[in-house]
């Protein structure tokens, strides 16, 4: 009966998620997703390019301008992002730096979509334990929102290429924050990832050497197919069905896929951590597990926490208290 009313539960808030959810035209837009690109109408150049990506060590490839743009007031960082759109709002990166005492280890924080509110809990939690948290705005969200926009339709949507660059934007910035802690004097960095959030610190994480442990809540490999099947996305879904197939779709999105970059998160100094929920209905467990499986294959050796919970529900007692624990003991160990 608890199971029931809490899958109930989850049904109620994610059908108020998807109030102001509306399909949108499918589009390529080839020039926003690879940089240098000339506009084209076809998908299959659109895939080849998108394949090439995976291998193509500069397209996550960390800024090379040394620091500067940085401005840190009252414990708020910001920068200019490494990527210009046209959303100007978008284009300044927006952090809250939470100060643990010391520069020893620093968390840095990537939010799901369309988060209301950074965490203020978890940064107060392991702020008090010493660990500094660094909380970052991905794009569309929090001061980078689009004006008029009730959602990140942005982030996410059935505009191809502009989730292909909205997703490299939050990985270049990313990078570029992680690079101020390092000249800052934070010397072990750490990265976590909630839902598409997970996306994102997982494609940082695989590209960075900097990061030395990873936490990914909610996450999968493909994130076509969790767009695909996933309760949150149905309207991006509705939106794709009528133009593109799902194997079309895991092509053309396989920069953003993070089975692709197992090999890499399974690289020699980077511990890594997956929490998940049994009941999910927005990331399905079972591309979870594949995930999980891709990484055993390469040879990585991630803590696993299954969860009998869903997606929503995570949040809530006792199951974000047994996440919260785990990702502490993650954190400590050496």
């Amino acid at each position: 009966m608890y199971y029931r009313w809490l899958d109930r539960w989850d049904e109620r808030r994610a059908q108020r998620g998807e109030e102001a959810k509306r399909a949108t035209d499918f589009i390529l837009d080839t020039v926003r997703a690879f940089p240098g690109a000339e506009e084209m109408d076809s998908l299959e150049p659109f895939c080849v390019l998108a394949e090439h990506a995976v291998s193509d060590p500069g397209f996550y490839d960390e800024p090379t301008e040394s620091p500067q743009g940085f401005e840190l007031h009252d414990g708020w960082l910001k920068f200019p992002s490494e990527i210009v759109t046209d959303v100007d709002k978008n284009n300044t990166v927006w952090a809250k730096i939470t100060e643990g005492g010391s520069r020893d280890q620093v968390l840095v924080i990537f939010h799901h979509w369309n988060a209301s509110a950074r965490n203020r809990q978890i940064a107060e939690f392991f702020s008090r334990r010493g660990i500094a948290v660094a909380e970052i705005a991905m794009p569309y969200h929090f001061e980078r929102s689009r004006p008029g926009a009730l959602y990140a339709d942005y982030m996410l949507s059935s505009n191809l290429g502009r989730t292909i660059q909205s997703l490299r934007q939050a990985v270049l910035d990313g990078r570029k924050l992680i690079r101020w802690l390092k000249s800052e004097g934070y010397s072990e960095i750490s990265v976590l990832g909630m839902s598409l959030g997970s996306w994102v610190a997982g494609l940082i994480a695989a590209q960075d050497p900097a990061v030395s442990k990873a936490s990914l809540f909610l996450t999968a490999g493909s994130l076509a197919d969790m767009v695909w099947t996933g309760r949150a996305t149905r309207s991006i879904r509705d939106s794709l069905e009528p133009a593109i197939a799902l194997a079309d779709l895991r092509r053309a999105w396989s920069p953003l896929n993070l089975e692709n970059f197992a090999p890499k998160l399974a690289r020699p100094g980077l511990a890594l951590q997956v929490v998940f929920a049994t009941r999910d209905k927005v990331v399905l467990p079972e591309l979870t597990k594949r995930f999980i499986e891709k990484l055993h294959q390469e040879g990585a050796l991630p803590d696993v926490l299954r969860l009998n919970c869903g997606h929503y529900s995570l949040a809530t007692p006792p199951y974000i208290l047994l996440a919260g624990w785990s990702l502490k003991r993650f954190l400590s160990r050496s």
